[in-house]
C-alpha cells in the first residue's frame, strides 16, 4: 500500500466560520489599491500569488472537507526570498505542519513523532498557483466576478472555471487591501462544494519568525524522513496521453512504507490541480484499493484508481474528477512494452 500522507499530498481542506477580531491595526506599509475596474481575473490572481510568496501574515483559517470542520492557526513568514508556512491544529489530533523550501515537516503532539518529507515541488497549504498565471489560459476561464466581504474584509471575487470536464472549478476571494486569499472554494462538476477554506481573522506584519519543529523529547521521538529528490533514472513507464494542460512536474524514486523496495512517483499538474502516479513492484505492494474493483474510488475529495500492470502495482490519485484519473491510469504503459 502506498502510504499517502494527506497533509503532504492534499491537505484536509475545510471551512465556514465568520468573524474578524476587531480593531486589528493595519500594517505600516499599507498601499492604496487600484479600483476594481482596473483589474481582471488573471491580474488579480497574479497579484495574489506574489503577495502569498512575499508578505508576512498570520491568522486563523478554517478548513472544511467532507462535512468536517478543522480550524487551524496559520502563519507565513518571508525573508530575502525564503518563505515558510506554518499550521497549528486547534483540535485533536493535535499536530504542527511546516512547509519550507524543498521540505514539509509534521509533528504529531500526542506521540511526538516527527515526519519530514523532502520534495522538489512547492505548493502552498492555501491554494496551488503557477508562477505564470497565463499557463492556466489553455484549460481555465478566469474572471473577476465582483466584490464581497469575507470576515469583515472587502474582497475581490475571482472565478476559475474549467473549459472541459477533466478538472474542478474554483472560486477565490482575495483581500482588496493585501491581495491575500481570504476564502477558496472547490466545486465538483455538479457545482456542489467539495472543499472550502476561509480565514476568520487575518493580519499582515512587517516580519514574522521562522518556526523550527522539534519533539519535546528527542530521544523518545519516533522520526521518519523521506527523501523525494528528482532522479536521473528513466521512468519505467510512459504516458501515451495526458489530459490537456497537464505536464510532468517531477519524477522521483524512493523506498516507502519501511521497505527497501523503491516506489516510483510522477507528479502531474495543470498549474492548479495535481495528480500523482505511483508504481511499485506488486510483490511488495499492499494494494491501496481492492484490485477486484474496476472503478475509480474516493476518499473525501481525492479520487484514486489502482490496478496491476505487468509485475507492478499502479496507483493514480488526485483532486480531479474520476474521468481524469481513469484517463491517466489507462494511458500508463510499461516502457519495455512500448518498444
Amino acid at each position: 500500500m502506498i502510504v499517502v500522507k494527506w497533509f503532504f499530498l492534499i491537505l484536509p481542506v475545510v471551512s465556514t466560520l465568520n468573524a474578524l477580531a476587531e480593531n486589528t491595526p493595519p500594517p505600516a506599509n499599507t498601499e492604496t489599491r487600484p479600483a476594481l475596474q482596473l483589474l481582471d481575473g488573471k491580474q488579480a490572481l497574479a497579484k495574489m500569488a506574489l503577495a502569498m510568496r512575499t508578505m508576512n501574515y498570520q491568522g486563523t483559517v478554517a478548513f472544511l472537507r467532507d462535512g468536517k470542520l478543522e480550524p487551524m492557526k496559520y502563519s507565513h513568514a518571508a525573508n530575502n526570498g525564503h518563505e515558510q508556512e506554518h499550521l497549528l491544529s486547534l483540535n485533536s489530533p493535535l499536530r504542527e505542519v511546516v512547509r519550507e523550501t524543498g521540505k514539509v515537516s509534521c509533528l504529531y503532539k500526542a506521540t511526538q513523532k516527527l515526519v519530514v518529507d523532502h520534495r522538489p515541488f512547492e505548493r502552498s497549504f492555501l491554494i496551488e498557483l503557477p508562477t505564470d498565471i497565463n499557463q492556466l489560459d489553455a484549460v481555465y476561464e478566469i474572471k473577476l466576478a465582483g466584490e464581497e466581504s469575507i470576515a469583515m474584509l472587502p474582497a475581490y471575487v475571482v472565478t476559475i472555471k474549467p473549459k472541459d470536464d477533466l478538472r474542478y472549478a474554483r472560486k477565490v476571494w482575495l483581500s482588496q487591501q493585501w491581495y491575500l486569499p481570504l476564502k477558496v472554494v472547490v466545486y465538483d462538476q455538479d457545482e456542489e462544494v467539495l472543499e472550502e477554506l476561509m480565514f476568520t481573522e487575518l493580519e499582515v506584519k512587517d516580519a514574522l519568525p521562522f518556526v523550527g519543529l522539534k519533539p519535546a523529547n528527542a530521544n523518545a521521538a519516533l522520526s521518519s524522513e523521506n527523501n523525494e529528490e528528482p532522479v536521473s533514472q528513466q521512468m519505467p513507464f510512459v504516458l501515451s496521453v495526458l489530459p490537456k494542460g497537464f505536464k510532468e512536474v517531477f519524477f522521483t524514486r524512493k523506498p516507502m512504507h519501511d521497505l527497501e523496495q523503491p516506489v516510483d512517483h510522477l507528479l502531474l499538474s495543470d498549474g492548479l490541480a495535481s495528480v500523482s502516479v505511483y508504481m511499485e513492484h506488486k510483490n511488495a505492494a499492499q494494494p491501496l484499493v481492492n484490485l477486484d474493483s474496476n472503478r475509480v474510488q474516493a476518499i473525501d475529495a481525492v479520487n484514486f484508481f489502482s490496478h496491476t500492470l505487468g509485475d507492478f502495482e499502479l496507483t493514480v490519485m488526485g483532486e480531479v474528477p474520476s474521468e481524469t484519473i481513469r484517463l491517466i491510469a489507462d494511458s500508463v504503459k510499461l516502457r519495455d512494452a512500448t518498444r
